[in-house]
């Protein structure tokens, strides 16, 4: 079985998702951030030594990075429903925005966040986090212009992933500012899998309570 190690109001939700979608079986051993601080509980480093989520195991072995986790995952067990073929022309394009979600896309908008959260003055971040959010999400959004999906007209591992943007995009209220993004964001709201794996979310964060 696979154990999803989930950290709450993480990146690791969409991990929930694409479990639910693999249909294997799984357990999530949830933590919870530090009011205060926000950050994960030591716990985690007993799992890895970083101490962040996601972290899944399976067969005896530790596996982290999202991105590699759902790479892996989807490999295994569903390689030909959440991926294009490898042989595929689509393929190449699939892997770009696979790894789109955690390097190019999430780098700006966390950059926006931290300096939002710090709310000290600063001379060089501020415009720079703007510029870049700017770029990577009109560039997002304009692709998703005259797609449904990110690749291959149907749900992959790439959407699975890149939905920790736009979720946070709605979570801020700037949503509305992209309107491809919102149709996008809505259209991967349809899936049971990503309604069920919000729910359990939602169930694990004790935050919330």
């Amino acid at each position: 079985m696979i154990v999803l190690h989930h950290l709450n109001k993480s990146r690791s939700q969409r991990i929930i998702w694409l479990l639910e979608e693999l249909g294997q079986p799984y357990r999530v051993q949830a933590y919870q951030r530090d009011a205060a601080t926000f950050l994960a509980p030591p716990e985690l480093k007993a799992i890895h030594p970083l101490g962040k989520s996601p972290v899944i195991e399976f067969d005896g072995r530790v596996l982290t990075e999202s991105g590699a986790i759902t790479e892996y995952l989807i490999a295994r067990h569903a390689p030909e429903r959440l991926a294009p073929a490898p042989d595929s022309p689509e393929y190449a394009e699939y892997l770009q925005w696979l790894h789109f979600a955690e390097s190019s896309g999430i780098l700006p908008l966390l950059l926006d966040i931290f300096v939002r959260k710090d709310g000290s003055p600063m001379r060089f971040l501020p415009g720079y986090a703007r510029a870049e959010c700017a770029k990577v999400l009109g560039y997002l959004d304009e692709v998703l212009a005259s797609r449904r999906y990110l690749v291959a007209d149907r749900l992959t591992g790439a959407d699975i992933l890149n939905s920790f943007l736009v979720d946070l995009l709605a979570q801020s209220g700037q949503l509305a500012h992209f309107p491809h993004l919102q149709v996008y964001w809505q259209r991967l709201n349809t899936h049971p899998a990503r309604q069920k794996a919000a729910a359990l979310e939602r169930e694990l964060d004790q935050s919330a309570e």
